[in-house]
């Protein structure tokens, strides 16, 4: 900690250093969960007005390449100032919390899906295993080896961040050797689509297939030190952004559903579907093109500081209480569209209440760490009062610092 100094230049109470957050990244963080929370709820009329129906990525691509800058920012940083051994330590501790996320998220599931079938006759339809062969099926889930649909993005996510020592290590000393690798990793699946991790549930691979989105998150690795050697911007080279533009125009023209807008004089172009699994080109262009051009706007930078997307900015921040949250909703508006029927009445009640309720829990999570952080500087004031602090010097990333200042930026 460093210490202040008052009027006089006498030393007061000391300073707890402030690690700045990008506004930018926790709002389209933000913006991906909501994003995600409503495309999970099929027959909800807001999912024609969501980032998939304008071209051939969706806020799944928007929020790998992000958890790849915030990890960076996050876990970069520490393994200069506390070492390559406590750095490990902290990753695979975020990788434990993701790993509770997702089980308490499936076993929920099983619960809400059991609790339904018994009292409303409704058929669970992938997750048959699990009450069929439930102890077989549950030792699957632990082991990641059993992932039913809605519920696979956490398992993703957990697998790219603990292969982020490598990654880090790979773009600290050798950057294109790393991204040459990685590329090559996902140019294999792209051509052979069997290289996959299964899923026990159906026989086929992870619907997310780590081994071709570990790309996609490697470059936004890559991108956390392209922003901060630019000043937290991506330069803004004026034939990038034409060619950025006129990719997304391109796409969305193509892969549009003008059909079901009534528009099908609009849709002359017959294609085949960008394939997610193995993350196609066609969609790891459109992402990049669009994260190049918001990332590179100074328009962008001061609107995500605007006082009217704290709200989303707040969810980014607290992202993976408001991903679980969203999930469990999405489940039961699922089985409610599925047992009364989608009426207009709710589909109005459960984009009110759902995205009300993440967004609550969202502000309940900031007020609490608030509190704490409120809670800590009176501690250290009162320990000040007894035992005068030395001064630290505090060195900024990627200089090598004793004393770590830690971050939350990573939160998925």
């Amino acid at each position: 900690m460093q210490r202040g100094e008052d009027a006089r230049g006498r030393d007061t109470v000391p300073v707890r250093p402030q690690r700045t957050r990008d506004a930018r990244i926790d709002v389209l963080r933000g913006l991906a969960l909501i994003t995600i929370f409503i495309d999970h709820v099929p027959a909800n009329p807001l999912t024609f007005a969501t980032m998939r129906n304008f071209g051939f990525a969706d806020a799944a691509e928007l929020f790998v390449i992000l958890a790849g800058v915030s990890s960076m920012a996050a876990y970069g940083g520490a393994f200069e100032r506390i070492g390559a051994g406590a750095g490990v330590r902290r990753v695979l501790a975020r990788c434990l919390r993701l790993y509770v996320f997702q089980i308490g998220l499936l076993l929920t599931t099983l619960a809400v899906v059991h609790q339904w079938r018994a009292h409303l006759g409704l058929e669970p339809q992938n997750i048959d295993p699990f009450f069929e062969r439930p102890l077989t099926a549950i030792g699957h889930a632990l082991a990641l080896h059993a992932l039913p649909a809605s519920l696979d993005i956490l398992p993703l996510y957990i697998v790219l961040l603990g292969a982020f020592p490598l990654i880090y290590a790979g773009v600290r000393f050798q950057p294109w050797a790393a991204l040459l690798l990685s590329a090559a990793l996902w140019g294999a699946v792209n051509v052979d689509r069997n290289i996959n991790f299964t899923n026990w549930l159906d026989g086929q691979g992870w619907f997310f297939n780590p081994m071709a989105w570990q790309f996609l998150f490697t470059l936004g690795v890559i991108g956390a030190v392209i922003l901060r050697a630019n000043g937290g911007g991506l330069p803004r080279r004026r034939g990038l952004v034409i060619a950025s533009w006129a990719y997304l125009i391109g796409s969305c023209v193509i892969a549009a559903p003008w059909t079901v807008w009534g528009l099908a004089a609009w849709h002359p172009f017959a294609f085949d579907p960008a394939d997610k699994t193995s993350l196609d080109p066609r969609r790891l262009l459109h992402i990049l093109a669009v994260v190049y051009l918001v990332l590179s706007s100074p328009a962008f930078r001061q609107l995500a500081a605007a006082p009217a997307l704290s709200w989303l900015a707040r969810c980014g921040r607290h992202s993976l209480e408001v991903f679980a949250l969203g999930t469990l909703l999405a489940l039961v508006f699922r089985l409610l569209f599925e047992t009364f029927g989608p009426s207009p009445l709710l589909k109005i009640l459960v984009n009110v209440v759902g995205i009300g309720a993440l967004v609550l829990l969202a502000f309940v999570l900031e007020r609490r760490k608030a509190r704490l952080a409120t809670t800590l500087a009176r501690a250290d004031q009162r320990v000040t009062e007894i035992v005068p602090c030395a001064e630290v010097s505090l060195v900024a990333w990627p200089a090598r610092s004793p004393s770590p200042v830690p971050s939350a930026q990573a939160r998925p």
